[in-house]
């Protein structure tokens, strides 16, 4: 079962029109795109889908959109996270997950629990979740840190949490996960810019940004390293680098977004508090894509 989350899973943006409304048909567009150019699951309504500024019908009419809009039957991720513990074991015990194959969870953010807290809020989740769980470990957005030895114990005691989004933007960190955690725990990266050493140091893959603006070179690139063609591989991460650096520059989703625009998908919207792409960062993202087409 875990072997459909290997490889380039992305995750999607909610694209808005120019008056802030979800833009289904630039989403459909969007799916369509990453799901002809190698991608090979989709993330839905993580934090770059920016869940926090939609409502809960919004929620809804974008799971629909994406669900409608995958006729390649690509494995769906739902994003359940929070920092209510309870609110979450209620909306895993009475929502409807049809269609969806994991969900992925965020570590508590704001609360700043301890180890022993994170353990407690995922053991939680466990027990009640309908479907199997992949971790997501992003200190930056949650302000504490899923240390190797707290993944390790939630996957040695929990056969339905099946892998982890680790974001931490250390490889130390990442090195000392592979080699801690069971043999068949996905260890994903969160972080575009180093998925290629996780890959090679026997990570399953990545969660990406960058692979909704550049799924097909991303992708070629994540298959090159789980085949251990490190030369092409790297030649690629090289080439694609610098567009990492761009999508990120100014925060996430903007940075993608703006690149989504001049590639035709969607406009460059995005709700406040975030703020869109300034015209510094277009002129970079256009350079960019005129040296690469």
């Amino acid at each position: 079962m875990t072997n459909q989350f290997i490889g380039t899973g992305v995750a999607l943006v909610t694209p808005f029109k120019s008056n802030l409304e979800v833009d289904f048909e630039a989403l459909t567009r969007i799916v369509k795109y990453v799901s002809d150019n190698g991608v090979n699951y989709l993330v839905v309504l993580g934090t770059t889908g920016e869940p926090a500024t939609l409502t809960s019908t919004e929620k809804k009419q974008v799971i629909d959109c994406i669900k409608a809009a995958n006729t390649k039957n690509l494995p769906l991720v739902l994003g359940v996270g929070g920092n209510n513990t309870a609110a979450l074991i209620e909306e895993l015990q009475t929502a409807d997950f049809t269609g969806f194959s994991a969900i992925l969870s965020v570590s508590p953010y704001y609360n700043k629990p301890s180890q022993e807290g994170i353990y407690q809020h995922f053991a939680a989740l466990a027990q009640v979740s309908p479907l199997p769980i992949i971790l997501y470990n992003v200190p930056g957005r949650t302000a504490s840190n899923m240390l190797p030895k707290t993944v390790a114990r939630l996957a040695n005691d929990f056969s339905n949490i099946i892998g982890i989004k680790e974001a931490a933007g250390d490889m130390v960190q990442a090195l000392e996960l592979i080699r801690i955690v069971p043999k068949d725990f996905l260890v994903i990266s969160g972080d575009d810019m180093v998925t290629l050493p996780i890959i090679l140091a026997g990570g399953a893959g990545v969660i990406s940004v960058i692979g909704e603006g550049l799924p097909a070179a991303f992708s070629k690139m994540v298959q090159l390293g789980l085949e251990r063609k490190v030369d092409e591989a790297f030649a690629l991460h090289y080439q694609i680098a610098p567009a990492i650096d761009l999508i990120f520059e100014e925060g996430n989703p903007a940075g993608i977004k703006e690149m989504q625009a001049q590639l035709g998908l969607c406009e460059n919207a995005v709700r406040m508090p975030l703020v869109a792409a300034t015209d510094s960062l277009k002129s970079k993202i256009a350079a960019y894509l005129k040296s690469v087409n």
